[in-house]
């Protein structure tokens, strides 16, 4: 898994981004990819990634 910080999340659009620690890449993150988890910027998160339709997408997201 990857580890990184929670950039933004617009809660009431249901997504935002994360970046990640090792390469400080921005990724995408739908609230589907949360299993009912509630973030907010700048918690600490760990998550997979998948191809998503326009990049890359974390999905998994688990809050540490």
């Amino acid at each position: 898994m990857k580890t990184g910080k929670v950039k933004f999340f617009i809660e009431s659009k249901g997504f935002g981004f994360i970046t990640e620690d090792d390469t400080n890449e921005d990724f995408f993150v739908h609230v589907t990819g949360l299993n009912g988890l509630q973030i907010q910027q700048n918690d600490r998160v760990e998550f997979d990634t998948v191809e998503g339709k326009k990049g890359i997408n974390a999905v998994n997201v688990k809050k540490f």
